[in-house]
């Protein structure tokens, strides 16, 4: 499809206008009913045209001194994609660290228990009694540090 350059764009225009005055020289001597025919006919071929587009002008901002503020040229490079995950990084270790540290310590207080258990004297029975169950459920450490 070629494209109109802006003279040649000029020399259609002309072209139009002397037609136009050439009809319109002519539509002098017609009667009165094909005057109004030929007036509706020139409305829906007005009607039926194809509309150009308008061209509005958006804003623009600019700092002063440098690029506007909406072309920056920053794309995504390898150090910035890296800085972006970064705390994402440092998330997922802190929390592996206190799931690690939280099991130590379980780990270290069940140890305690057993080994207080296993040290203390106490007779067979007192491990199927109901009472017991309770107890060790409970902090057995506060009740051996009141003694």
């Amino acid at each position: 499809m070629k494209k109109h350059s802006n003279p040649d764009m000029k020399r259609i225009d002309q072209v139009g206008r002397a037609f136009a005055r050439r009809l319109n020289h002519g539509a002098l001597d017609l009667p009165h009913d094909i005057t109004e025919r030929l007036r509706a006919a020139r409305m829906q071929a007005i009607a039926q045209r194809k509309l150009e587009p308008i061209r509005v002008m958006l804003p623009q901002l600019a700092s002063a001194g440098g690029p506007s503020l909406g072309h920056s040229n920053e794309g995504l490079n390898l150090w910035s994609r890296l800085a972006s995950a970064l705390p994402l990084i440092a998330l997922m270790f802190g929390l592996a660290a206190i799931h690690v540290f939280q099991n130590e310590l379980r780990t270290n207080e069940i140890a305690q228990l057993d080994a207080e258990l296993l040290i203390d004297d106490l007779p067979p029975s007192a491990y199927t009694d109901p009472g017991f169950l309770v107890f060790l459920k409970s902090n057995p450490l506060q009740a051996k540090a009141s003694d």
